[in-house]
């Protein structure tokens, strides 16, 4: 279905004829992992050093992606792959994979569409810059997204709260007509190679289909619904207490102390575990340099020199004459040893646990870039893998034990179970809605329904009331585009059930590890210095996406996708909740 100016016959004429799948493969693997290197090392760029009106460096981003995506939707590289997989039976089940994975990435960037192609990497390259270079302003004064943040996270005050969260919001203005733009362009693209619209393309890595994916989805969501109606009900509550108001039937939006309302873990402080207050009087450096030594005490290597020498991992200073991306990220920059992180880290509990996640990523990056695994497999066991081993680590660090390995906690105070759960619920639980329900869905229909962009923000509130039971303060107009203003919606789209997933999989791991070799109350665990945990991580990172997803989470565990694991683990937890909210008005249906 391929459809080229000169014709499919010419086409194939003109096309280097490859004598094996091996010939192939070899030399795929050696242009993809140039272009992708040159490609990754201008994406870089933009995305640490975004200054206003450089546009130069936006166009060799721009070139350096035609160049990647040129050779990946060519006509010979599809054709071939498409040729090969016509005679699987004669092709090893490794290189089953690998052309599949060749025709997936092609079908991002398929030559038939190339004028298409190239304005979607052009667009791409404007929405980042557009995104990172703006300017939140607070009182008339320019202010982080880290400041926005600690308001949200540690302000008692009503009035600075709605203004923190009103003014995290005013990028979504200047970014909501990108997101328009990109959803024809990513949808065009896709289309091109067969696939019915970009939600569909993304789940198909998954070897699901867009209906199996929302199935999924929603019942990750309806598993945890009677927990997560339980911390709704008790938050309403103790929310409303905090500012002195009449217990709202839903959460106003900016009583929560996250942008997106997607974690509430700062409402409750734990007696005798105050991370931050460890934390406070440390370097930024040293919480890198400690999730180092955690990743070393399991058995992984040191880190590369050139992790220290290109990473971005502080945030830039005020003087420092550009801005940078401000989302935390890992980036395998040359598909071998060349990783990097670009976060902007600063002394506190958050910060603690995104690096030992962001470190997740590179340590994944790192077990799998051996001789044994194809460049073109050079990835998790699916998207949501790569999530959960990074979260797993970030599960594992804020547990009591660990803290007190680290000086972070001292071992004699006394502190609440329940407390410490109901911490972690705030934190997790409550990700589940709005990931595998708020983001899922809102994508889901911006990609397969073409929902019209004057019902962006209707639609994303609608959501947010359904199934996170969140409201905004006041009206939120069609001249707004809240959606937009998380980072994924514009940069890492209709994917954003990867997180949902590795939700589910970090509590399906840590039980596994938590029972089976520590021997320890999944509750109250230390990883620190046990080869056996990191050789159990170490096997489940190196072979990569050599074998199918749901084969390797057998093997691992013995077990299918379940969020049992989960709900077992907050079960002291629920019965704790439903002593304390009774006679308290439930808002939230009992059923999804």
């Amino acid at each position: 279905m391929l459809a080229c100016g000169s014709g499919p016959e010419e086409s194939a004429q003109s096309a280097k004829v490859y004598a094996t799948p091996k010939e192939f493969l070899d030399e795929f693997d050696q242009k993809f992992q140039d272009l992708y290197t040159k490609a990754q090392e201008q994406e870089w760029l933009l995305n640490t050093h975004i200054v206003d009106g450089d546009t130069l460096t936006e166009k060799r981003q721009q070139a350096a992606m035609e160049a990647l995506s040129g050779y990946l939707g060519s006509d010979e590289v599809v054709n071939a792959a498409k040729g090969f997989l016509e005679k699987k039976d004669s092709l090893t089940p490794l290189e089953v994979r690998q052309m599949e994975a060749i025709l997936y990435m092609a079908a991002s960037s398929p030559a038939s569409v190339a004028n298409i192609v190239k304005a979607k990497i052009a667009a791409d390259a404007r929405q980042t810059t557009n995104l990172f270079k703006f300017t939140y302003t607070l009182n008339d004064k320019e202010v982080s997204t880290n400041q926005l943040d600690s308001i949200l996270a540690h302000s008692t005050n009503e009035t600075d709260l709605r203004q923190a969260w009103e003014a995290s919001k005013t990028v979504g203005k200047v970014l909501k007509d990108g997101v328009d733009t990109l959803r024809l362009l990513r949808n065009q693209c896709v289309q091109a190679l067969g696939y019915k619209d970009y939600f569909a393309y993304q789940v198909s890595e998954y070897g699901m289909s867009t209906d199996e994916m929302k199935q999924l989805c929603n019942q990750m969501v309806v598993d945890l619904w009677p927990l997560y109606r339980e911390l709704h009900t008790w938050a309403r509550y103790r929310l409303a207490k905090r500012f002195n108001a009449p217990v709202p039937d839903m959460t106003p939006a900016h009583w929560l102390p996250n942008r997106w309302g997607q974690a509430w873990g700062d409402i409750v402080s734990v007696e005798g575990l105050d991370v931050d207050g460890a934390l406070k009087d440390k370097e930024p450096s040293w919480i890198v340099e400690k999730g180092e030594d955690f990743y070393m005490s399991l058995g992984f290597p040191k880190l590369p020199e050139v992790f220290y020498e290109k990473s971005s991992l502080y945030p830039a200073p005020a003087d420092a004459g550009y801005k940078k991306n401000n989302h935390a990220s890992a980036w395998h920059i040359n598909l071998e040893h060349d990783v990097r992180s670009l976060m902007s880290v600063e002394s506190n509990a958050r910060w603690w646990g995104t690096t030992l996640h962001e470190l997740g990523h590179i340590y994944y990056f790192l077990a799998y870039s051996t001789p044994e695994v194809p460049i073109t497999l050079r990835n998790g066991a699916n998207r949501g893998y790569h999530e959960a081993l990074g979260s797993l680590m970030g599960l594992a660090a804020v547990q009591k034990p660990f803290l007190v390995n680290f000086g972070l906690a001292d071992a004699n105070a006394k502190t609440d179970d329940i407390q410490i759960l109901l911490k972690e619920a705030l934190e997790n639980v409550t990700f589940i809605p709005w990931s595998a329900g708020v983001m899922t869905f809102f994508e889901h229909y911006l990609y397969s329904e073409n929902l019209p962009k004057d019902q962006f923000n209707a639609r994303w509130w609608e959501y947010k009331k359904k199934y996170q039971g969140i409201v905004p303060p006041s009206d939120r107009g069609e001249d707004y585009c809240d959606a937009a203003t998380k980072t994924h919606i514009n940069n890492d789209a209709a994917q954003y059930y990867d997180y949902a997933i590795s939700y589910i999989l970090m509590y399906q791991f840590h039980d596994y590890i938590s029972k089976n070799i520590l021997k320890q109350d999944p509750h109250a665990t230390n990883y620190y210095g046990n080869k056996e945990v990191g050789a159990f991580i170490g096997n489940m990172m190196k072979t990569g996406a050599t074998i199918d997803w749901r084969e390797h989470l057998q093997q691992a565990i013995g077990s299918e996708l379940s969020a049992k694991p989960m709900l077992e683990y907050f079960a002291p937890l629920m019965d704790w909740l439903k002593t304390q909210n009774k006679g308290r008005t439930y808002t939230l249906p009992e059923q999804l």
